[in-house]
């Protein structure tokens, strides 16, 4: 294929990444507007979810620890609710909610309708396809350049959007998350949206700054990092949106145990990015700092998110104050990925925005 079509089929699939992020923000909407939720616990179904309950109500009364009776297993133990009829049998506390199948989710999710398990697994399959195609407008706007496909801010848009579904789908692999699936699918796509219609550069060479194998180093870093950063800023604003009580939206401790561990990962690769791009500004411009506006809303940024880290290890901060100063930091990096390309001029604006 010429390097024309490479470009076009590029721009084709781009656009075939925002409809099927866009068809998986729905199909995870369904998810999440059928399953029934309990507040601030892991999921649990059927039977587990009410002896769940009778066990935690129990809790908060008197009991009294002896052998399970006659009718149950020879030399079994449990805990026996004082109020319960004397040949209660075991599990009538205990038993059931330990045997039955537990959903591994978090969020609450408890006993989701079929409905809701059918749309949970169209609303995977289509976050890999529209991962996908997201990669093929990647490598083919690559291959009609002929470069690195970050040298402007088109593509470096369109590579942070593959790096935050990326991050929401790995992240799933290991632990469920579905329930942040609505959110990032439509950030995703609202970010190829902008890029399309906002940011589009046709595919051409760079400038020569940025014909360096450097690009392949500082921007990869930045982007992975932006990606991860994303997906935890989209659990931030979750918190901040969610209230106390019963919610269809995930608990608030799942929302700030997502956010905390994407910024552990991403932490150490902004550094690295930061650092990376004073050793290219060296070569490039031959000093490693000079207060260029993308340079000093990098180390703000990465300030922002030490600040943020600290708290949580020195002072303990946790819950809404340690989620406002995550929300600041991502407000830094958004400013420093937008609004300094668009509103401030500089030696990095060179992106044909």
């Amino acid at each position: 294929m010429s390097a024309e079509q490479l470009a076009e089929l590029s721009d084709l699939t781009v656009v075939a990444a925002v409809l099927l992020y866009v068809l998986g923000m729905v199909a995870f909407a369904t998810e999440l507007a059928f399953g029934r939720y309990v507040a601030g616990k892991k999921a649990a179904t059927g039977a587990a979810a009410g002896a769940e309950g009778a066990a935690l109500a129990a809790a908060k009364r008197p009991v009294a620890v002896g052998a399970a009776g006659a009718d149950g297993p020879e030399g079994a133990t449990g805990v026996l609710d004082a109020d319960a009829p004397a040949d209660a049998p075991a599990d009538t506390v205990t038993g059931a909610a330990a045997n039955a199948p537990a959903e591994a989710g978090q969020g609450g999710v408890t006993a989701p309708s079929p409905l809701a398990a059918r749309a949970g697994t169209v609303a995977l399959a289509l976050g890999w396809l529209g991962w996908a195609a997201n990669l093929a407008a990647i490598i083919t706007r690559g291959l009609s350049a002929g470069r690195w496909p970050w040298g402007n801010m088109y593509e470096f848009v369109v590579a942070i959007c593959f790096a935050a579904v990326t991050a929401f789908l790995l992240t799933q692999l290991r632990h469920n998350v579905r329930f942040l699936g609505a959110f990032v699918m439509v950030t995703a796509a609202l970010g190829l949206g902008l890029a399309s219609k906002v940011f589009y550069t046709a595919a051409g060479p760079v400038v020569p700054a940025l014909n360096s194998y450097w690009i392949a180093i500082h921007v990869t870093a930045a982007i992975i990092a932006s990606g991860l950063l994303t997906l935890a800023g989209v659990a931030g604003v979750l918190y901040l949106v969610r209230g106390e009580g019963m919610s269809r939206l995930p608990a608030r401790e799942d929302l700030e145990r997502v956010a905390h561990r994407a910024i552990v990962f991403a932490f150490p690769l902004w550094t690295f990015a930061v650092i990376a791009g004073a050793l290219w500004a060296d070569r490039a411009w031959g000093r490693y700092w000079g207060w260029d506006p993308k340079e000093v809303w990098s180390f703000i940024t990465w300030v922002a998110y030490a600040a943020y880290l600290h708290a949580r290890v020195t002072a303990g901060w946790r819950g809404k104050a340690a989620t406002v100063v995550q929300l600041v930091a991502f407000g830094c990096l958004m400013f420093n990925l937008i609004g300094v390309n668009i509103f401030i001029s500089g030696l990095h604006s060179y992106a044909d925005v």
